[in-house]
């Protein structure tokens, strides 16, 4: 029981760094401003959440539980390219999404991997609640 509220808890935690950066406007100025620095700190426990998140879903073998965390990994994935694409743009002044696709198919695509990710992770916590309801 315990293992699974920390796992919950894990996975909460690790999911909210989706909800603090959402904007992703390309400004830059000519040095590195606390913003860029604070952005670049939090990509390694991106990184971490992702291993650990894919490391948790394969231990629990499937299952309902494993479905629930398979599904939140994969959102973290969404979520890390996303992250990784605000940073590009932040730093560098280059709009991948808006380089390749245009302005407006860029911002929706960019729209597209916002609900893509809250979608996946919803949906796992939700298969994850509804295996702990047992």
């Amino acid at each position: 029981m315990k293992k699974a509220y920390f796992l919950l808890t894990f996975v909460l935690f690790s999911s909210s760094q989706q909800l603090l950066a959402q904007d992703h406007t390309g400004h830059s100025d000519s040095g590195m401003g606390a913003e860029q620095i604070f952005g670049l700190l939090e990509m390694p426990f991106l990184a971490i959440a992702l291993v650990f998140s894919f490391l948790t879903a394969t231990r629990l073998k499937g299952g309902k539980f494993g479905s629930g965390m398979t599904l939140l990994a994969w959102g973290f994935v969404v979520m890390a390219l996303g992250h990784l694409h605000m940073q590009i743009a932040h730093i560098f002044n280059y709009n991948i999404f808006k380089n390749i696709f245009g302005d407006t198919a860029g911002n929706y695509i960019w729209f597209i991997a916002l609900i893509l990710t809250w979608g996946l992770s919803a949906l796992g916590f939700y298969k994850i609640y509804k295996a702990s309801k047992i």
